[in-house]
């Protein structure tokens, strides 16, 4: 893109001695035209799309759960490494594993990947992201997933709860990230969303207490008549 830089010169008026205006010099109004290029990359990136992928692997490297997102607009920055399909994606996940399963760390770059992790029991929860990404922002989604399965599981976030709980904790994925995007940062609300709905103990209890209303009717009834017969 292209544009014109203008600017206009006149000379100042000028003054005689004795204070008699002179008149002000001719000078041409002059016009420059200085060419310059916008940088498209250089221009602030104003997608919502911050989150990769999200993972979690068990202590031994295998895969408990993965959701990768795919960028809104156009392909990877050039550098980057894909994980469009299976192989890319196995192979990528061992390797980092292989870099993070000693608990320690909580953020590092990974063959072109920013990555947040943090160990629960015997697993590891993942989110990763660009480099150009914020990295609170990409922890701090991170933390959220984690708090809202805490709560989900209540607080026994480990593998064989975990997979006895899985659709819950995928539906607290969604409702944490869609398609790439951090959608909430509070852990309640989140799973207060997906939680199972507590059952309806009313009827129930109406129940019951029909039943022995009418046991109590029938019993009187049997007694009035056994008194009635002696």
């Amino acid at each position: 893109m292209k544009k014109a830089l203008t600017a206009q010169h006149i000379s100042p008026k000028r003054y005689s001695p004795g204070g008699g205006k002179r008149a002000r010099d001719e000078v041409p109004t002059w016009t420059a035209t200085v060419p310059y290029t916008v940088n498209k990359s250089q221009m602030a990136n104003l997608t919502l799309y911050s989150v990769s992928a999200a993972l979690i692997l068990d202590t031994d490297g295998n895969r408990i759960l993965a959701k990768y997102y795919k960028p809104p607009h156009g392909g990877l920055p050039t550098g980057t490494r894909s994980l469009h399909n299976l192989k890319e994606q196995r192979a990528f996940e061992k390797g980092l594993f292989d870099k993070t399963k000693k608990a320690g760390g909580d953020v590092i770059l990974y063959d072109t990947y920013l990555v947040t992790y943090r160990h629960s029991l015997d697993l590891i929860f993942y989110f990763l992201a660009l480099p150009s990404e914020n990295e609170l922002m990409v922890s701090t989604g991170l933390q959220t997933f984690f708090d809202a399965t805490q709560l989900l599981l209540r607080h026994s976030v480990e593998k064989r709860t975990l997979l006895e709980n899985l659709d819950l904790v995928l539906l607290g994925l969604d409702e944490t990230v869609d398609d790439g995007i951090i959608l909430e940062t509070d852990p309640a609300t989140i799973a207060g969303r997906v939680s199972r709905p507590k059952a309806d103990t009313t009827d129930i209890v109406l129940n019951e207490q029909t039943l022995l209303y009418a046991y109590n009717r029938v019993k009187e009834g049997v007694q009035q008549r056994i008194s009635a017969a002696l």
